[in-house]
Parts: structure tokens; C-alpha cells; sequence
């Protein structure tokens, strides 16, 4: 006897909103010094009418004001170079 199994698949890609959700889970657990995957495995998806993914319930990230103060600063430091 033979049997025939056939799946049928359908394509996603990530979203914007999808892929800066992931960006916001790897900034969190790093900051946290944390596991990624119990964050990754908790989020809920849908799509949108193009097939893209997109997340129902992306991470917080949490910080205290020293640490954005520090980002802060960090983002106002002059880098150009002069000759």
C-alpha cells in the first residue's frame, strides 16, 4: 500500500513591525543578560493582508533613567572627523 501525503504550505515574510520586534527581544535579553528564546517563543502572531507577520505582543524594554541618560549622551557625542 502507498501512500500520498501532501502539505500544504503557505509562504510569511517578517514585517517591519516584525523584524524591529526581534531586534527589541535580542536588545532586551542583552541588557537584561537573559535568555531570548522563553521572549521569542512567548510572542503571538498574525498576519496582514500581504502576508507579512506581525506581532500581537511585542517586548518592553524597560530602562532606567541613568541608562537613558547615558544613551542620551551617547547619541549627542560628535563623531565627524576634521582634517
Amino acid at each position: 500500500m502507498t501512500t500520498t501525503e501532501t502539505t500544504d504550505t503557505t509562504e510569511f515574510t517578517l514585517s517591519d513591525q516584525a523584524v524591529g520586534t526581534v531586534m527589541m527581544a535580542l536588545q532586551k535579553s542583552l541588557m537584561e543578560q537573559s535568555d531570548i528564546v522563553p521572549t521569542l517563543k512567548g510572542l503571538r502572531l498574525t498576519t496582514d493582508n500581504d502576508n507579512n507577520l506581525v506581532v500581537l505582543n511585542p517586548p518592553l524594554v524597560k530602562m532606567s533613567h541613568e541608562d537613558a541618560d547615558t544613551l542620551s549622551a551617547a547619541g549627542t557625542t560628535d563623531t565627524t572627523e576634521t582634517e
